[in-house]
């Protein structure tokens, strides 16, 4: 290996996920085999996200740096032969995002080491990533512990002469998960029509935009679950739970280049109708009230009712025939709803393997992180574990390192992603903003051969 044979940044406690405000520490170690002559050498800390309009390019389209700080460990001299110790240590600032990896972009962070030799020499260097995670507090959030409300009407016609109206209510229990933790989801659907709808379709989709000058989407769905369609003439409930996978939080607060989203989006085939319920996924989940905590106990699902106005996120203006209450359609009462029996739910990855997290033992110490509050619950709305789960990836391969004091030793391994939303790099038509799914919009009537 010539002069140098060992050259390594080694982080102190061998801890990988830091907090914004944190200092991050280590040691450079240094082997040589014969005495090696150096003008300096430096260690450098350094933040960036870089994002691009190709896939897995890392010549960024744009960028911008949250901190690059650079430490003189040695002045010019020489190193003997054996080896060689040199500390380090930085302070990371307080308003940076959290790392992330996706196809179309990065949020990265590294530590860097340079020895810089004489003239014609060779000069050597290396690097060593570590993890951000500024935590997200779901309980931050407004109204994020109260159930979220969307309906639909869709006026439709059939056979060529005849017509029918639909009407799609869904509703989650809450507007904010975290990883682990189970979203009960229930729908409600009026056929008041002579035709069968097509089967019902519930989503988790995450929608990652990467704002390059041409502002470019990336959607992914993450879990799926098929339930059957409605017989003509009735009315019909589904209830139904997604478990949610490890995933990067919403937002990616500090970063201006990278923006994530999460919704539920339920959907008929046919006749086509969507309604979309934008949620939150974040690291500290929500403090459920006495009352919240005695639904998710009894495992019971929300209802599809929305008795507040302020609740309801209309994806299209009510039927006129429709009541006032949201009631049945055509008279329908509650003695004519039927349940909807779930055909397919695909939650896992065909693969079999399990999702790229960082595990809670990887943290040494995390300020502000809540021992109480972290975690993803059990059924009970019992947490799990006292760190929260940490995935940066959108399902690219990512480096993740083991617990313990031992060497860290690289693993990888996909994330759940059962079949993608849109494959294209500019899907046809982006999902709605929360805000943008408030704002009432004019149905359409489509024809239905």
């Amino acid at each position: 290996m010539g002069k140098l044979q060992g050259f390594d940044i080694v982080f102190t406690n061998n801890k990988v996920v830091y907090s914004p405000g944190e200092s991050i520490g280590g040691t450079l170690r240094i082997r040589t085999g014969t005495s090696l002559q150096y003008k300096a050498i430096k260690v450098n800390c350094q933040g960036s996200c870089g994002i691009s309009n190709k896939l897995n390019d890392t010549s960024w389209t744009l960028s911008e740096q949250y901190f690059n700080s650079t430490l003189s460990v040695a002045d010019k001299g020489s190193l003997t032969a054996g080896e060689h110790s040199f500390p380090f240590q930085f302070a990371i600032p307080a308003d940076i995002p959290t790392s992330f990896e996706g196809p179309f972009g990065k949020i990265v962070y590294r530590i860097k080491a340079f020895i810089d030799t004489p003239r014609f020499s060779k000069d050597y260097k290396t690097q060593k990533p570590f993890y951000l995670l500024n935590l997200l507090n779901l309980n931050e959030i407004p109204d994020i512990e109260q159930p979220n409300h969307a309906v639909t009407t869709k006026k439709f016609t059939y056979l060529l002469v005849k017509t029918g109206t639909l009407m799609l209510r869904s509703c989650s229990d809450l507007r904010g998960y975290t990883p682990g933790q189970v979203i009960r989801l229930a729908t409600e659907i009026h056929n008041k029509s002579g035709k069968d709808t097509g089967c019902v379709l519930a989503s988790l989709i995450q929608k990652v935009t990467y704002r390059t000058k041409r502002p470019l989407y990336d959607l992914r769905t993450i879990a799926e679950v098929e339930g059957a369609g409605v017989k003509a003439g009735k009315h019909a409930e589904w209830r139904e739970q997604i478990i949610v996978p490890p995933l990067p939080q919403s937002a990616l607060a500090c970063c201006s280049l990278i923006e994530v989203d999460y919704f539920i989006q339920v959907s008929l085939r046919s006749p086509e109708a969507v309604v979309t319920l934008p949620i939150y996924i974040g690291n500290i989940a929500v403090a459920l009230s006495p009352s919240s905590r005695s639904l998710a106990s009894s495992s019971q699902y929300p209802s599809t009712q929305s008795h507040s106005p302020d609740r309801l996120t209309p994806t299209a203006p009510p039927a006129e025939h429709l009541g006032g209450d949201g009631g049945a359609v055509g008279g329908l009462g509650p003695g004519a709803n039927e349940e909807i029996p779930t055909k397919s739910h695909s939650q896992q990855d065909p693969s079999g393997q399990t999702a790229a997290t960082m595990s809670p033992s990887a943290y040494s110490h995390a300020p502000g992180q809540r021992g109480t509050d972290g975690g993803p619950r059990g059924p009970g709305g019992e947490y799990a574990g006292a760190a929260p789960l940490f995935c940066v990836s959108t399902g690219a391969t990512v480096p993740f390192y083991s617990e313990g004091s031992a060497t860290p030793v690289p693993t990888s391994c996909s994330l759940i992603l059962p079949p993608e939303y849109s494959s294209s790099d500019y899907p046809h038509e982006p999902p709605p903003s929360y805000e943008e799914s408030c704002s009432s919009a004019p149905s359409r009537s489509d024809r239905i051969p």
